[in-house]
C-alpha cells in the first residue's frame, strides 16, 4: 500500500530535531477554560456551542466524524525517540477515548510526517496519490479548495482528514465509491443502479433520527520543524493528538479559549491538552450521533461535551478531596 511505502521511504531521510529554541511573547488576552465559566457567570451551554461551531470542520454536508474502532499511528522523518514519543502519546489519547491501538508494524491510519519545508513537500505528497485525499465519494472530505489550503497554509502543523458516511450499526459504507459494485460485475443487468449503490438495511424510518453516521478513515499530519518554535515535544504531541482524533478547522479562531490549539501563538498558555480539549474529545466520542439534521446533531454533541466536562470536574474534586 502507498501509505506503507511512503512511511518506509520517509524513514530513510535524514533525521531532524523536534524543536527550535525560539521564544515567543505570551498573549495578554486571558483565555477561557471550562472551570472559568461558572466564575464568570457565562452559560456553559452557550460557550460550548460557540467552541464546537468554531472548531468543528466536518466534510461538506455531513456531521462530525470520529474513529470507529481503532487507529494505527505512524510517525516518519523524526529521530526514533521523538517519533516514538509522538506515536505513543497519540495512541494513549486514542485509548483514553475507548479506541484500540494497532500493534507495531500496522499500516498507519494516522500518518505524521516531519519535514523542513512543508510548503514544498505537501503538494508533492498529495500529487503522489491524490485519491488518498479526494476519494470521490460523497461527504468524505472538505473538497478541493480546502485541499489547496492544506497544501499552502504555511502553518507549523497542517492536517487532512478523510471520513465516510457509514451504517452506524454495522460500519458498512453508505455512499458509493468510484469503481465499487455490489457482488460481481456480471451479477445481473449492468445498467441496474442497485449494483452500484450501497445497500443499507434501514431498521426504522424517521424524520428526526438517522442510522447513518460519519467515521474517520485516515488522517495525514504534516509538521514543519522549522516553524514549530519553542514548544515542547509534549505540547507538539498533544496538538497532533487533538487534530488526529477530531475534525478540527485549521482556520478556527480559538484565541478566546484555553486550548492546545493556541500553543503556537502562546506556548506558555498550556502544557498539553486542556479541559476544553479533553471534554471536546470525550463528548465527541460519547455522543450517539443519531440526529438527522446538522443543527440537532451539533446540539447532541454539545450536550455530550457538557456531560464530559461535569465528569472531569467531579474527578478533579475527588482528587482534591483525597
Amino acid at each position: 500500500m502507498l501509505i506503507s511505502t511512503l512511511f518506509s521511504a520517509l524513514l530513510l531521510a535524514a533525521p531532524v530535531q523536534a524543536s527550535v529554541p525560539q521564544a515567543q511573547e505570551p498573549s495578554s488576552v486571558p483565555a477561557t477554560d471550562l472551570e472559568d465559566i461558572v466564575v464568570e457567570g457565562r452559560r456553559l451551554e452557550e460557550v460550548t456551542q460557540d467552541f464546537v461551531r468554531e472548531v468543528g470542520a466536518p466534510a461538506g454536508g455531513r456531521g462530525l466524524a470520529r474513529w470507529r474502532n481503532g487507529v494505527c499511528v505512524g510517525v516518519a522523518n523524526l529521530q526514533n525517540d521523538a517519533a516514538q514519543y509522538i506515536a505513543d502519546r497519540v495512541s494513549t489519547v486514542a485509548q483514553d477515548l475507548g479506541l484500540r491501538v494497532g500493534d507495531p508494524g500496522c499500516e498507519p491510519s494516522i500518518l505524521v510526517v516531519a519535514t523542513q519545508d512543508a510548503n514544498a513537500f505537501t503538494p508533492q505528497f498529495v500529487a503522489s496519490r491524490p485519491r488518498l485525499f479526494i476519494v470521490g465519494g460523497t461527504g468524505m472530505d472538505r473538497g478541493r479548495n480546502a485541499l489547496q489550503r492544506f497544501e499552502t497554509n504555511d502553518q507549523p502543523v497542517r492536517w487532512w482528514n478523510v471520513s465516510v458516511p457509514v451504517d452506524g450499526d454495522t460500519g458498512q459504507i453508505a455512499v458509493r465509491l468510484p469503481g465499487s459494485v455490489n457482488g460481481g460485475a456480471d451479477n445481473g443487468d449492468a445498467n441496474n443502479v442497485m449494483l452500484f449503490a450501497p445497500n443499507i438495511d434501514v431498521r426504522a424510518a424517521s424524520r428526526l433520527s438517522t442510522q447513518i453516521v460519519d467515521d474517520t478513515k485516515r488522517t495525514f499530519v504534516i509538521v514543519d520543524v522549522t516553524k514549530i518554535g519553542a514548544i515542547s515535544l509534549a505540547q507538539l504531541a498533544d496538538y497532533i493528538a487533538l487534530v488526529s482524533m477530531a475534525q478540527v478547522d485549521p482556520e478556527a479562531d480559538t484565541s478566546g479559549y484555553a486550548t492546545i490549539l493556541n500553543v503556537f501563538d502562546d506556548p506558555t498558555q498550556t502544557e498539553g491538552l486542556t479541559n476544553w480539549d479533553k471534554a471536546y474529545l470525550q463528548g465527541l466520542y460519547d455522543a450517539t450521533r443519531t440526529r438527522k439534521s446538522q443543527g440537532a446533531s451539533r446540539t447532541e454533541i454539545v450536550a455530550s461535551i457538557i456531560g464530559a466536562h461535569h465528569d472531569l470536574a467531579r474527578a478533579a474534586n475527588q482528587d482534591t478531596a483525597q
